[in-house]
């Protein structure tokens, strides 16, 4: 092989080791739902009682059971963003999957009298496990035998409500009747963008860490709180030791500190565990719990809210 043909090789092997590295990069799990606005307006809510004060929640059980564009825009979306590469949670099996399980945790009362509540969509999220909600709204326009559809996409990040990406516009007008046509039409133009938006979010959490919430509080027949010395440091210490230890950059936030409560939010985890496994706040929590019984011997208990709320009670599993 002579050397020019050697350096064309070597840059043809280095290109192919680039878009091989690219396509295996991860991408965030996503789940496209319809937007609160959306099921409100078409009659789609159901109530929910949070600890005495009554909600309204998204009933998306009862949209697919009953509208078949919504059966037909979310298809659409989800076909759009797999054909750029993008894995994508299918609301409808979710929901079947979560129909078949005991909703005997929807709510949980400690001794102490404080309480864990878990919304119907919190308890969505923990089963679908995506990474980023894509909020889905839209509207049909009709100019005499012509008809366009004017769309909202709102990026979501299941863990902290923000949102974390956007787009919208109203496509061209046209002859079709077809809902998916039109999403199509009108979303094309917009999606390569907003999908930029999405993973941008998603490299951020590769580098810097999920971000979610975690609570400490005391059963009241705990003979442990954390002011409770172990080792010359108060438990809640050593635990904001830990958490200093176990976050990525140490980055996270004390918020609130008392012999019975701790409160640390911003909290930043890994993305996935040591096996590779996507980390969520109930697994980090659960780290804590190994960590406390097996280094002080004191039981705990933890509790979640969605995925990126994690409640860990001292005194008792």
């Amino acid at each position: 092989m002579n050397n020019n043909n050697f350096k064309i090789t070597l840059a043809a092997l280095l290109i192919f080791s680039g878009m091989t590295a690219f396509a295996q990069a991860k991408k965030p799990t996503i789940m496209v739902v319809p937007s609160d606005v959306w099921c409100n307006k078409n009659g789609y809510m159901m109530t929910f009682d949070n600890q005495g004060s009554v909600q309204k929640f998204s009933d998306y059980k009862k949209a697919f059971q009953e509208n078949t564009d919504l059966l037909l825009v979310i298809s659409k979306i989800n076909e759009l963003m797999a054909d750029r590469g993008f894995p994508l949670k299918n609301l409808e099996s979710v929901l079947k999957s979560i129909g078949n399980e005991s909703a005997e945790d929807a709510m949980m009362t400690s001794k102490s009298g404080a309480d864990v509540t878990e919304t119907p969509i919190d308890k969505l999220r923990k089963t679908a496990k995506a990474d980023i909600w894509i909020q889905l709204t839209w509207t049909i326009n009709t100019t005499g035998p012509k008809k366009s559809i004017t769309f909202i996409l709102q990026g979501i990040d299941a863990y902290t409500d923000k949102q974390i990406a956007g787009a919208s516009g109203t496509g061209p007008q046209s002859f079709s009747t077809e809902l998916p046509v039109l999403l199509e039409e009108a979303v094309l133009s917009q999606l390569d963008n907003f999908n930029a938006q999405l993973q941008k979010h998603f490299d951020d959490l590769f580098a810097n860490g999920r971000e979610i919430t975690l609570r400490l509080k005391v059963w009241s027949s705990s003979e442990t709180n954390l002011e409770t010395e172990f080792e010359g440091n108060e438990l809640g210490q050593n635990i904001e030791k830990w958490v200093s230890d176990n976050t990525v950059e140490h980055r996270f936030s004390t918020s609130d500190a008392t012999e019975s409560m701790m409160l640390f939010e911003q909290v930043r985890i890994p993305l996935y565990n040591a096996t590779g496994m996507a980390m969520d706040a109930r697994g980090w929590g659960q780290e804590l719990r190994k960590y406390l019984k097996s280094k002080y011997s004191v039981d705990s208990k933890v509790m979640t809210k969605g995925l990126g709320s994690v409640t860990l009670v001292i005194g008792e599993k």
